[in-house]
């Protein structure tokens, strides 16, 4: 069984910067991508950030490019995300997502962003 664990949400300023950590434990051999997603109240959960654990790869949603950066430990089986500039619109519950080959994956519990105007 897997575990994701997640930290750092909180409440912050517009303009102002954030960092949200995720650690895995458990069985994680296999896994090949880990990530967040984001969701806001009324509105589906949505792709942020990923990092694949072989090349060390990322991708970013069109709306967080330039702002967010991902970083990733493949050893330790964790990643950080890296928020600044954020905007009102950032304000989401973020959660953690590690991802198998064949579509398999584990969802941490969720932690609050909450970015003011």
């Amino acid at each position: 069984q897997v575990q994701l664990v997640e930290s750092g949400g909180g409440l912050v300023q517009a303009g102002g910067s954030l960092r949200l950590s995720c650690a895995a434990s458990g069985r994680t051999s296999s896994s090949y991508r880990m990530g967040w997603f984001r969701q806001a109240p009324g509105k589906e959960r949505e792709f942020v950030a990923a990092i694949t654990w072989s090349g060390g790869n990322t991708y970013y949603a069109d709306s967080v490019k330039g702002r967010f950066t991902i970083s990733g430990d493949n050893v330790k089986k964790a990643v950080s995300l890296q928020m600044n500039s954020l905007k009102p619109e950032d304000t989401a519950v973020y959660y953690c997502n590690l991802k198998w080959v064949g579509g398999n994956d584990c969802w941490g519990q969720g932690t609050q962003v909450t970015v003011s105007s």
